[in-house]
């Protein structure tokens, strides 16, 4: 399926912008502020393919983070792997989690706050188990040595994470673009409207629903293996705690869940917000959070569909 013409020029538009953007920002603090809007774009992409896109809301999904980012650590400090090879392992494993959990949950027909709720628990058991297994740092989390140099995956020129995660999410979308006009997107839809009349048209829900939830836990630990690469450390509030879980559903929500860049929309609508709940009331402890809520409450009021909402129809 060819773009239209307004569409085509949007997205040439922001291709260039997020492109050249390294060349007019000359603050780190700046480029390190647009580097976490993307990685909080991508987290939310991964949650926007099951819970936009197949209606599959995951409360949770910090699951799949965390395996990612705990994989690539352990494998890198305990193990001695390349970087890339622990990325490769990580993406796999937090696939292989999303389709353990998928096979456990829609076999047993759980759907809805049912299924919001598993996968809250498996992000609580998990963090448990890091917490308290000596492999994985235990409580003090795990710190990845400093080693300068593409082939560890670190930069010292923070521009080069940048245009990583950009690649990554430019990946990410590209996927979502691809199976939004497939037969499998088109089942996905199917089954997000209404389950049992997808099931009774001869589509078969539940491989529909563990392929979706597999790509989704493959794609936010692909997010999990950049965090733990561009910060060098991970413990279990962070891989598995529930903030993580929230980011990666409040991009998507805000920016249009179903919509292929409404969780782009909504990363860069809260890193706004929160600069400007910054300079307003200073660093004050959960003030960020309660903008974001106020935020998240008028869209679902005034804009079900997001903020994409708003341009539906104008390209």
């Amino acid at each position: 399926m060819r773009l239209r013409s307004g569409q085509a020029g949007a997205l040439f538009v922001l291709a260039a912008f997020f492109l050249l953007l390294p060349q007019f920002v000359t603050s780190s603090y700046w480029l390190g502020l647009w580097t976490l809007t993307l990685f909080y774009a991508l987290l939310g992409q991964s949650w926007n393919l099951l819970g936009g896109y197949g209606g599959q809301v995951s409360f949770g999904h910090a699951v799949f983070f965390g395996t990612g980012a705990y994989v690539s650590a352990v494998l890198q400090v305990k193990f001695g792997f390349n970087a890339w090879a622990g990325a490769a392992v990580a993406v796999a494993a937090g696939g292989l989690v999303g389709a353990f959990l998928g096979a456990v949950s829609f076999r047993y027909g759980l759907r809805g706050s049912y299924f919001a709720l598993v996968t809250l628990a498996f992000a609580e058991v998990f963090r448990v188990l890091v917490n308290s297994w000596e492999l994985t740092g235990s409580g003090f989390g795990m710190l990845i040595p400093l080693r300068p140099g593409a082939a560890h995956l670190q930069f010292t020129d923070r521009t080069w994470f940048y245009y990583l995660i950009l690649a990554l999410l430019a990946a990410a979308c590209a996927l979502v673009w691809w199976i939004e006009r497939s037969r499998f997107g088109a089942y996905l839809v199917a089954v997000r409207e209404n389950e049992d009349a997808a099931q009774a048209l001869g589509i078969d829900c539940f491989r529909v629903k563990v392929v979706a939830i597999t790509l989704s836990g493959a794609l936010a630990s692909v997010a999990g293996v950049f965090y733990v690469q561009y910060f060098l450390f991970v413990d279990s509030h962070i891989g598995y705690g529930p903030a993580m879980s929230v980011n990666a559903l409040l991009a998507p929500l805000i920016g249009g869940a179903g919509t292929l860049f409404g969780p782009l929309i909504g990363a860069v609508a809260l890193g706004a917000l929160s600069e400007l709940t910054t300079l307003a009331l200073g660093k004050t402890p959960g003030v960020n959070l309660l903008a974001f809520g106020v935020l998240l409450l008028v869209i679902l009021r005034f804009l079900p569909n997001g903020l994409m909402g708003l341009f539906r129809g104008r390209a």
